[in-house]
């Protein structure tokens, strides 16, 4: 099913907000990952708001759907669209990564606040994901189960020892969403370990695959309807994205994958994301 006009600029709207928060957070945390957040605020907003069944009215039913964010340096984006769906009060945000607050600079599992799992470790996710999708399906659940990844998380072994695992068993009710910005924290990801295809790579271990445009709200949705059609595979979403997304000056610069804006960049980027 197609998004109405009205709804793509309601998503829109939430995604630019999210990235606001994003600068704002990490400015006044002094410390962070802006870049990874910024570029994935499109499609990881149609997946909370088009698909995800995870809101206060189910916050604590066992068969709602879960989430696992595998590149967990990028929870400011997290974090602001648990605010956004009324999950995490939006004061908190303010105090990311401060000494005793809830949301640090990794998801620390947190089921009062819709955090599913603590991740941070690079190459756990899918088969964290993986795992809770079979247990799932084990106890006739019609859970579904999402992990967020990214192009640096793939070149990790543990990776694809899930992907065998997921496809073998043929738990068609998880779907990977890969971050495919090109650039990790030594730089470009094809100068320091190249990837290559990854949807050909995931279809070769058996996986309904598709490459989406990252920022392109409807193929967004329309692959993850189209996961959801797959019965006999698990789906993985190679989402092609630019890091930054929507600041100028940070768009496709690896320096921006873990460094604070000062006041001065703060404002720019407040401005350019119409703020």
């Amino acid at each position: 099913m197609a998004l109405s006009t009205e709804r793509r600029a309601e998503l829109a709207d939430i995604a630019t907000q999210v990235r606001r928060d994003v600068v704002t957070m990490v400015h006044a945390a002094a410390c962070g990952h802006p870049g990874g957040p910024l570029g994935m605020a499109d499609f990881l907003t149609v997946l909370f708001f088009e698909h995800l069944r995870l809101d206060t009215d189910c916050l604590h039913d066992h068969g709602r759907d879960r989430f696992v964010l595998g590149n967990g340096h990028t929870c400011a984006g997290y974090y602001a669209l648990l605010a956004a769906k009324g999950l995490v009060p939006r004061e908190e945000l303010l105090r990311f990564r401060k000494f005793g607050a809830p949301l640090q600079g990794h998801p620390h599992r947190n089921l009062n606040l819709g955090i599913d799992f603590s991740t941070g470790s690079l190459g756990n996710s899918l088969s964290v994901a993986t795992g809770m999708a079979l247990a799932a399906r084990s106890q006739g659940l019609d859970t579904r189960v999402y992990s967020a990844s990214s192009d640096g998380e793939s070149q990790e072994g543990q990776i694809w020892e899930a992907a065998t695992s997921a496809a073998h068993y043929g738990v068609s009710n998880l779907t990977v969403m890969v971050d495919f910005n090109n650039i990790q924290i030594d730089g470009y990801m094809r100068d320091v370990m190249d990837v290559r295809d990854l949807r050909v790579k995931y279809e070769a271990f058996g996986w309904h695959a598709i490459d989406v445009d990252g920022h392109d709200l409807d193929a967004i949705d329309d692959a993850l309807h189209a996961a959801k059609a797959e019965t006999e595979r698990p789906s993985a979403l190679i989402c092609h994205t630019t890091l930054g997304r929507g600041v100028s000056f940070m768009e496709d610069q690896p320096g921006w994958h873990g460094v604070a804006p000062n006041d001065e960049q703060l404002a720019q980027a407040l401005a350019e994301l119409g703020a």
